[in-house]
């Protein structure tokens, strides 16, 4: 964990920014996987590790506005934990570490909400998405769990969300430590990428890699030979000459600030000429974004830019003709890049994102469109110092989606339809990396992985 002094420099903030009342932080509890004692690996509440750092579960924290204190709520384990699970600290000793004087048995917490509701003072808690906080909400305030998320409090959404959106130097450093580890994934996964090997033998080397550098990974390992589904996380196929890999994977840190990268692999080392025609243009896109990237621009203008190079590319290859300003305008370029360019990293791969993408992404000088593919952008609203951004563009070819679009004769002025059949199997090409917003511009986190096309093949060349 970081020094005491930046738990109490967060949660200190914090009282400033909410106005009355106590903030309620419930950290997570044991996943049981099919029996109690048979759990899944912890991970605690991203919001709790940011505010006051301890990663075990059985623990709650309170942030008292008004009397400006903080109550760590726990138990102190016996000896029949001791003997299966190892020693841990006191309550109090844990406490110390992350700088908050005031501890209490986990039973006192209802006591102590209950207190400030009887005396009319209001009860902060941010929207739950798992099960069994649903639960203790209901026990601590007597809200139903169907109305739990709706009835969090928007006031501490809009103060976490302020502060865990601008990274700090010592989370920037646990970014790339994870981002050290996934290079390793990378460049592991670009030699086993030959003919006959199973996706699921390359999945598993990277993510027992990850493991290996004491971390996890960050997210399900993406990685298959069918590029064109967004999140395949099926591993089962056999690569063979002549198919693109696509791995979207990640590291994370120790102190689980999370990576997310993406490479597109030529299997056995040598992208066809098509395959290489497509994947400039993802790149020229990819790497327009990252140099366009800077303190004041909107990330949605940024998607749009990167939207209109990728038309044009595809205009040159014959995929789509007309006004390529126009085409992006009325969203056709979605039929090959349906996704937005890219979203915030820090503590979770999409940060925050139980906290209401709306509020991490948007604000009132930019609303979400409904239109396709630009309705799934994650993040559009202005970039600050301190934002840690991914940058991933792709191209897709998805049937099924050419064959709606081509029934219902929609973008017939820009698509070139006869020409696109031919491209039917290909597959997709992704190409992403993690961007810290200086003051000045955007840095690359991290050692360079391979992505200019002839760096790719040497490092999956055997």
């Amino acid at each position: 964990m970081f020094d005491a002094k930046t738990y109490v420099k967060r949660r200190d903030l914090l009282k400033t920014q909410v106005a009355s009342g106590l903030a309620l932080f419930l950290g997570n509890e044991e996943s049981p996987m099919n029996y109690p004692a048979n759990t899944y690996p912890f991970r605690q509440d991203s919001s709790f590790l940011y505010f006051f750092g301890l990663d075990t579960p059985g623990l709650a924290g309170v942030i008292d506005i008004d009397e400006n204190k903080e109550i760590l709520f726990g138990d102190d384990i016996g000896l029949e934990d001791i003997i299966w699970m190892g020693y841990l600290p006191t309550l109090k000793e844990r406490a110390v570490r992350v700088g908050v004087k005031q501890t209490a048995p986990l039973k006192d917490l209802e006591g102590i909400v209950q207190q400030a509701v009887q005396k009319g003072r209001p009860i902060h808690y941010l929207p739950p998405y798992r099960t069994d906080n649903l639960l203790k909400i209901h026990s601590l305030l007597g809200i139903p769990p169907h109305e739990a998320k709706a009835r969090s409090s928007l006031e501490l959404v809009k103060a976490v969300i302020g502060q865990r959106s601008l990274k700090s130097e010592e989370e920037v450093a646990q970014i790339e430590i994870a981002l050290k580890t996934t290079y390793k994934m990378y460049i592991s996964a670009m030699h086993l990428a030959q003919p006959g090997v199973f996706e699921k033998d390359i999945a598993g080397r990277i993510d027992g890699l990850a493991i290996a550098e004491g971390g996890s990974t960050a997210f399900p390992t993406i990685l298959s030979v069918d590029g064109q589904i967004l999140h395949n996380q099926s591993h089962e196929n056999r690569l063979r000459k002549g198919r693109l890999l696509v791995v979207d994977a990640g590291a994370q840190s120790p102190m689980h600030y999370a990576t997310d990268i993406t490479r597109t692999i030529p299997v056995g080392g040598k992208f066809t000429a098509r395959q290489k025609e497509i994947y400039e243009v993802v790149l020229a896109g990819q790497e327009s974004a990252i140099k366009a990237i800077k303190p004041g621009i909107m990330y949605k203008d940024i998607h749009l830019q990167t939207a209109r190079i990728m038309a044009s590319g595809l205009k040159a290859v014959g995929l789509m003709k007309g006004d390529v300003d126009e085409a992006v305008s009325q969203g056709t370029h979605a039929l090959f890049f349906p996704h937005g360019l890219g979203h915030m990293l820090g503590l979770d791969v999409h940060d925050m994102e139980n906290l209401g993408e709306n509020y991490v992404g948007y604000d009132e000088s930019v609303k979400r469109s409904d239109q396709f593919g630009l309705a799934y952008l994650r993040m559009a609203k202005k970039l600050e110092p301190g934002h840690v951004m991914t940058v991933e563009p792709g191209i897709y070819f998805i049937p099924p989606l050419i064959d709606k679009w081509k029934a219902e004769k929609k973008g017939f002025p820009f698509i070139a339809y006869d020409k696109l059949e031919t491209y039917r199997d290909f597959g997709g090409i992704r190409i992403e990396d993690d961007v810290l917003v200086t003051k000045q511009a955007g840095r690359v986190l991290g050692r360079p992985i391979p992505k200019k096309p002839a760096k790719v093949e040497a490092a999956a060349t055997i």
